[in-house]
């Protein structure tokens, strides 16, 4: 009976965390514990808690007195509708979640067990950073959690929820990890705090405009999902999980919709504007095309001129890459090309099909654009299209200029089945621009330039603005009508289940990053 009052006792012990007060000030931020946490994202009664009992070896600063069962973080496995889940959740009311040995040794054996099973992992991050009182013993473990987290990467997904602060050294393992969700108002990442920034540089600025979840979002990119509270994010997290396979073997789920693979939308007949300088909402279209109400944006905040996400089509998992003539009349920059470049690569590393819509002016043109390495970023997009082995479609809707044509999904980066609206324009560039560099000495002898101009526009957009040219060339597969997208995609992705593609051995590409 000693013996079963002692693991009750200690099973007490750590199930209270950093005691009542701590847990009371957490909930007073409006912030779930750690175990709060797992309880909510869980399927009921499924999570099994490993490490329980781990405790702090440290001895300086007075460590041997503030040892807790668990060393701030609760770790184990669970399923979310039934699929095996890993998870760890970092606990802010033992020593602020900070991070020493045992603590970072729990997460590592959370991630080893996770590769070992195939499963995802989700890691729900709400700590101080490294533990100082264990000096580089913490900063190993931070090493350890990122070795981990890139040998995952491409096997297993993985999942970073910021429930906390996340500072320093921790926020690498979630930059590392696939996708990271912020909570408004209560998360917070950055290399370093708003004091130690006063004090180098001298800028006043607060925690939230530092490294609050909309900046990360919207601003950085280093946030892909947004939410207003936990159980928001709790639930975003479960229905991303939804369209994921749990590894790089497998296949995503399938989900059965009930709409039908063969349905047409003839709105899409009009969505194209009859004036190429006017724009659209790509949303719609998205909308239109995929099972209903199954789009989930990644990354809705940042580089709004493209739009990427998942969806089904006939209740199989797809990820949609899409230029968006609303912002920036869907141009290709700097951020768009590092946030589509990654999205296609997380699709091909997890066998999800790759669906593009195409309306695209080109590359934007700019001194800060070229400053700021739009050279460089720019050839992500075309590595990892080019890279991509799962099936690729493309649909070219209108615009498809110059570089940006080859770039977003060509036929020529190895895409499967290209389809091209009526109202497709391929070419090195749009009709203004080509006409005033092709017959600039014409148009200037002219005894009307400005109506020379106009009528050689004309002529240039009847010849080359059209998608006959291409199709003519193979190029394009096929011009079909808008209302037709829907089930003509399906098919493709019906015919093309068993394709397999061979690419050079070699231990890796070298990616312009």
């Amino acid at each position: 009976m000693k013996g079963d009052a002692m693991l009750d006792e200690k099973r007490e012990q750590a199930m209270k965390g950093g005691g009542e007060a701590r847990i009371e000030k957490q909930h007073e931020k409006g912030k779930l514990t750690a175990r709060e946490r797992i309880e909510k994202l869980l399927d009921p009664g499924t999570f099994v808690e490993l490490g329980m009992f781990a405790e702090s070896r440290a001895t300086d600063f007075g460590m041997d007195k503030k040892r807790i069962p668990g060393d701030g973080v609760v770790t184990g496995y669970g399923t979310i509708d039934g699929r095996l889940v890993f998870v760890y959740a970092q606990d802010f009311t033992v020593l602020g979640g900070s991070l020493g040995e045992m603590h970072a040794q729990k997460i590592c054996q959370v991630l080893d067990l996770a590769m070992k099973n195939g499963a995802p992992v989700i890691g729900l991050n709400d700590s101080g950073g490294a533990r100082i009182q264990e000096g580089v013993d913490s900063l190993k473990g931070y090493g350890e959690i990122f070795f981990r987290n890139t040998i995952a990467s491409g096997v297993i997904p993985q999942i970073a929820m910021i429930m906390g602060p996340c500072a320093g050294g921790a926020v690498y393992s979630p930059a590392i990890m696939d996708f990271v969700l912020m909570v408004n108002g209560t998360s917070h990442m950055f290399i370093t705090g708003p004091q130690v920034i006063k004090a180098v540089t001298g800028e006043d600025v607060d925690f939230e405009s530092l490294g609050g979840a909309m900046v990360h979002n919207e601003k950085s990119g280093n946030a892909h999902l947004y939410a207003e509270n936990e159980e928001e994010a709790i639930e975003l997290v479960k229905i991303l999980l939804s369209y994921l396979p749990s590894n790089n073997v497998e296949d995503p789920p399938e989900m059965p919709t009930g709409d039908p693979p063969d349905r047409e939308d003839y709105d899409l007949d009009r969505i194209v504007p009859e004036d190429p300088k006017k724009s659209y909402n790509v949303k719609d279209v998205i909308n239109s095309i995929v099972d209903e109400g199954t789009f989930l944006e990644i990354h809705p905040y940042f580089a709004q001129n493209i739009v990427v996400g998942f969806a089904r089509m006939d209740g199989k998992t797809v990820g949609i890459v899409a230029n968006q003539p609303a912002v920036f009349a869907g141009v290709l920059d700097i951020n768009a090309s590092d946030k589509a470049a990654r999205f296609i690569r997380f699709c091909d590393a997890f066998n999800i099909p790759i669906i593009t819509l195409v309306d695209v002016p080109g590359y934007m043109p700019g001194v800060e654009q070229e400053h700021g390495g739009i050279i460089r970023h720019g050839a992500k997009l075309l590595y990892a299209y080019s890279e991509a082995t799962v099936p690729k479609i493309t649909v070219i809707m209108r615009k498809a200029y110059g570089g940006a044509y080859i770039g977003m999904g060509s036929k020529h980066l190895r895409t499967d089945v290209v389809y091209a609206w009526p109202t497709a324009e391929i070419a090195v560039m749009g009709p203004d621009g080509a006409v005033n560099i092709v017959f600039r000495k014409e148009i200037k002898n002219a005894e009307d330039p400005e109506k020379r101009r106009k009528e050689l526009i004309e002529e240039y957009r009847a010849k080359f603005a059209n998608p006959y040219v291409a199709a003519s060339r193979l190029y394009v597969d096929e011009v079909i009508h808008p209302h037709e997208t829907r089930p003509r995609i399906i098919q493709a992705l019906h015919m093309l289940e068993n394709k397999r593609e061979e690419r050079p051995e070699k231990k890796h590409g070298n990616i312009p990053l």
